[in-house]
């Protein structure tokens, strides 16, 4: 909003802030309206803009895109215009938009500063119209709408006006308002005076059967009337979570102010506001939270039973690993200690993948963190001890799903296992560097020394390196990438093995992140 509005005639810093006030208190009004709600400015003297644009969640949207930053002009939104330009109200207005819906269009100019808010003020700096805010409901929300109660419509005409002048404190604080949450509406004594139809049913499963209309709230026996007080109190927007008998409810309270506006304000449409500050009464909107809550927890048992699992398996692979080693140093030919050790080690690279699954909450797994275990590995024991060789690590963290990253700690293992047994039979030190890349879609894995190289007529299809024929596989099977091995340009000698793979589906941090998230 505030590159936008920057554009805009008759704005300056304070008013700009003002009406991004507006912008963040839009939300919930909006959905309470089960409207589509637009903040205009002026951008000439025949053209205003759209400044901010909040859509319901508590019915579809009127329109199929967003609509900030949609210029129009006085031949399509004349009423825009004249409440810009003149402070000229617009009420119920039917039309069509883009899209080929009929709507009804209600509209109202912004001032700002506002006498009756913030007292007197000098002829430099008297009340001017800064936006204008437009309420678009669909025509059948809106035929719908006028068979509700008098009582709550004139409740959510209140709640409007406050959004005017900015007013709804710590709406920007409360979570959507859905389709399938109730209402009650009491007015400044607690008395119900409105409780929609879902809230009644709601209050049902709690066990009353009587018509809640006319009743004190605090005759219900439960949180909500000591949440109505405190938003009263505090003239601010309030939510909390509370268990109410076996149900869970996310309750909203919004109190509701009627100010006194001066007669100049009274002369362009605020006919509905009375005379007299005082506190109207409370919107509360309660949201049945317990199945959904309970489907958490469920997920949170079976997650903390699969890394109980993933936390055996570490186990039971660790333990391999011991017995292998106890058997790798009771042989006697060195080609079968050597057949151990690399077997040894695939063994601890799965096991590192069940290592990170019990200690994380979801299935994406760091492989940079992964790398650096697995070298880590290799420095405590599997680095020939009569050569002195470096093992790095570099490239930015990249994050990926459980099945790649396994593939990845294997493909890992043997790039390096390689590198070590193979590499360096010439000489008595050199490195050995694992780099990560990260180009949006794809991933890259780099190993590169600078050993001894490949020979001349080497060809990958016809090793016979076990290690090598498992990276093939994992590669082009599992991952669905490609393997090139050259000699590296390091001083003309070493290899250079790089593995391209495309991302799975959500493979980014925070979309993986997102998409496990309880």
């Amino acid at each position: 909003m505030l590159d936008i509005a920057k554009s805009c005639l008759n704005l300056t810093g304070e008013s700009i802030d003002f009406l991004r006030t507006i912008e963040q208190q839009m939300g919930i009004v909006a959905d309470l309206s089960r409207a589509d709600i637009l903040l205009y400015g002026r951008k000439s003297d025949t053209e205003a803009i759209v400044l901010a644009h909040a859509r319901p969640h508590s019915l579809a949207h009127v329109y199929l895109r967003g609509r900030t930053g949609v210029v129009v002009d006085p031949d399509r939104r004349p009423e825009v215009l004249r409440a810009l330009m003149y402070g000229t109200p617009q009420g119920e207005k039917r039309s069509t938009i883009a899209e080929g819906a009929p709507v009804v269009r209600q509209t109202w100019p912004i001032y700002f500063p506002h006498p009756f808010l913030s007292g007197e003020h000098s002829d430099q700096d008297k009340p001017r119209i800064v936006a204008a805010l437009v309420v678009v409901t669909n025509l059948i929300e809106h035929e719908r709408h006028r068979l509700r109660s008098k009582v709550y419509r004139k409740a959510l005409k209140k709640l409007q006006a406050m959004l005017l002048y900015g007013q709804v404190h710590g709406a920007e604080t409360l979570s959507a308002f859905g389709e399938q949450d109730g209402i009650i509406f009491t007015d400044g004594e607690g008395i119900i005076q409105y409780a929609s139809g879902i809230a009644a049913n709601l209050y049902r499963r709690l066990g009353y059967r009587e018509a809640l209309v006319g009743r004190p709230l605090s005759a219900l026996e439960t949180d909500d009337e000591e949440l109505r007080r405190e938003a009263i109190s505090q003239n601010h927007c309030l939510e909390d979570e509370v268990e109410e008998g076996d149900r869970i409810w996310i309750r909203k309270a919004l109190p509701l102010v009627t100010y006194s506006p001066f007669h100049w304000l009274r002369q362009h449409g605020f006919h509905f506001l009375p005379v007299g500050e005082k506190r109207y009464g409370v919107i509360l909107a309660l949201h049945d939270a317990t199945e959904t809550r309970r489907q958490v927890e469920e997920i949170k048992v079976k997650n903390a039973m699969i890394q109980e699992v993933h936390h055996r398996v570490k186990n039971n692979l660790q333990t391999i690993a011991g017995l292998l080693r106890m058997q790798a140093r009771r042989v006697k030919s060195d080609e079968a200690r050597q057949a151990l050790d690399e077997a040894l080690n695939r063994i601890l690279s799965v096991a590192v993948i069940h290592e990170f699954l019990s200690s994380e909450s979801s299935n994406v797994i760091n492989i940079k963190e992964l790398s650096q275990r697995i070298i880590t590995q290799f420095q405590q024991g599997m680095l020939p001890l009569d050569k002195t060789i470096r093992l790095e690590l570099a490239g930015d963290p990249i994050y990926l799903p459980a099945r790649q990253a396994t593939a990845c700690s294997l493909i890992i293992n043997e790039l390096l296992q390689n590198a070590i047994e193979h590499g360096f039979t010439d000489k008595q030190e050199g490195f050995v560097r694992l780099n990560l890349a990260d180009s949006g879609d794809e991933v890259m894995i780099e190993v590169t020394d600078n050993g001894n190289g490949l020979p001349d007529d080497f060809e990958l299809s016809q090793s016979d390196s076990l290690g090598l024929q498992i990276v093939k596989i994992l590669v082009e099977s599992d991952l669905k990438g490609q393997i090139n091995l050259a000699n590296s340009a390091h001083n003309g000698e070493g290899l250079s093995i790089t593995i391209a793979f495309p991302k799975s589906l959500f493979t980014g941090e925070a979309g993986w992140k997102e998409h496990v998230s309880l």
